[in-house]
């Protein structure tokens, strides 16, 4: 029997098969900080006990990942360019995607070994920071139940908030269109009609129970939002003049208007939620990780799109960029129409998506009363959770200055510093590396988390009280 040259584990997909139950028993030399075969150990294989009934294949799972990466933030991209430059944002952008990318890796690897510890096929994200700390330091495991609670709570706020947020996009899109054809000025034309009759449409999405239904539904919307990113690029290089003259005033700005710049640009990017939900419905859940996986794949596509969006965006219109670019487009051409409409359909796919971390955190907690007819209990929740969406759309529809909010205070809490204590926790009894890179690298996270927690909530709530 060969074993690797550093003393770990052979790979079990190779070699199992051909090991005897005495031999296995005996291949218990394990190197402590070999993090890469952390959850290859033991006989339990989480990946082939889990039976799902529809599991989605990974092109279904990409394209689930685009669909959320590449929502209504990639449209304030421009107008995060703005606060801090454009060699600055180029920078700023990579650097905020590798860290929410990061983020979501070790969460899912740490949910890959929490699996074998618990003897568990799937977890939610609250599940996952409540198994690290019931298998973490027994000084935390007290806090175990609680971290679930707050995860699970914070996770609910920010998605229900976020999908308020896209039924005002998709009714500020299509009022757009509707008002120039009406000849009446937008601030005439009563933006809560349009959220009301959105209230089926949403149910109807809402009432997509399986993710692998809903891929369909994400490629409708990623080709919807790629044609009206599409043009909306046409727009701004192919027509009128780039601030080319000004460059010198455009490349950094202060570091004071920094904090804008990741609160919208990690708002935009951040999906956390939405990770473990794909991970769970998916075929081969190893396929998610890895340096060519479905996350980084997915990723580095996004990357590259709002890094374009943002540097042509403000490179086109400068310091006159609005919160969203497609506000810049003449709504009397027919291309900007055709934008417009486009994102609207696109968001409007993207709901069911975002919505589906919020009816899956909801009926985990109710199912259990609802045991005898739970087809009928589920559809009646998801109806009832959309209504009150479209009703506190409807109370706020200038909702949009809290998505700042969301961002910085909600996103940078669950996106950046939960999934780094998670992983502490996680490799507490495992190891943490040479020279404790693992401690090192998660405080520097922590502290990206804690800049973007502090500085953009502040600047966000600040914008709020300017806007009323």
């Amino acid at each position: 029997m060969v074993q690797e040259s550093n003393g770990g584990l052979p790979a079990p997909q190779e070699l199992e098969t051909f090991l005897s139950p005495e031999e296995k028993n005996k291949e218990k030399i394990v190197n402590t900080y070999n993090m890469t075969k952390d959850a290859e150990l033991g006989d339990f294989d989480p990946f082939t006990e889990r039976k799902l009934d529809n599991p989605t294949s990974n092109n279904d799972t990409l394209t689930h990942l685009l669909k959320a990466s590449l929502g209504t933030g990639i449209l304030a991209m421009p107008l995060a360019f703005k606060c801090v430059g454009l060699i600055s944002g180029i920078f700023f952008t990579i650097l905020v995607a590798v860290v929410c990318t990061h983020c979501s890796y070790i969460l899912i690897k740490c949910a890959h070994v929490l699996y074998k510890k618990t003897k568990k096929t799937a977890m939610t994200f609250p599940e996952v920071g409540q198994a690290a700390l019931e298998n973490g330091p027994q000084s935390l495991r007290k806090f175990a139940n609680g971290f679930r609670i707050f995860i699970l709570v914070s996770l609910f706020l920010t998605y229900f908030g976020t999908c308020s947020v896209y039924t005002v996009m998709i009714s500020k899109h299509i009022l757009k269109v509707v008002a120039y054809y009406m000849n009446t000025p937008e601030k005439e034309v009563e933006i809560r009609i349009f959220i009301i009759a959105l209230l089926l449409p949403l149910i109807f999405m809402a009432w997509i129970r399986n993710l692998k239904y809903l891929a369909p539904v994400s490629m409708i919307a990623n080709i919807f939002m790629g044609l009206g990113l599409g043009i909306t690029f046409y727009y701004l290089v192919g027509t009128g003049d780039l601030k080319v003259d000004n460059i010198k005033n455009m490349l950094i700005k202060p570091p004071n208007q920094w904090p804008d710049f990741f609160s919208l640009s990690i708002f935009a990017m951040e999906a956390i939620g939405v990770m473990m939900p794909l991970e769970n419905a998916m075929e081969t859940p190893q396929a998610m990780l890895g340096y060519c996986g479905v996350l980084n794949k997915g990723m580095s596509g996004v990357t590259f799109v709002y890094i374009l969006l943002g540097f042509l965006g403000y490179l086109r219109f400068g310091e006159n960029v609005q919160d969203s670019i497609t506000l810049n487009l003449h709504d009397s051409d027919i291309p900007a129409q055709i934008v417009n409409v486009s994102i609207a359909i696109a968001v409007y796919c993207t709901f069911g998506l975002q919505f589906f971390v919020c009816i899956e955190i909801m009926w985990n907690s109710l199912k259990d009363k609802f045991s005898k007819r739970p087809d009928l209990a589920d559809y009646i929740m998801r109806t009832i959770m959309v209504t009150v969406c479209v009703l506190l759309a409807v109370a706020v529809p200038t909702i949009g200055p809290f998505m700042g909010v969301i961002g910085a205070f909600c996103f940078s809490l669950l996106g950046l510093i939960a999934p780094a204590f998670i992983e502490v926790i996680t490799y507490w009894d495992i190891g943490f590396g040479p020279c404790k890179y693992l401690i090192w690298k998660n405080v520097l996270v922590l502290f990206f988390g804690l800049f973007a927690l502090i500085f953009g909530t502040k600047d966000a709530v600040i914008n709020i009280i300017n806007e009323y």
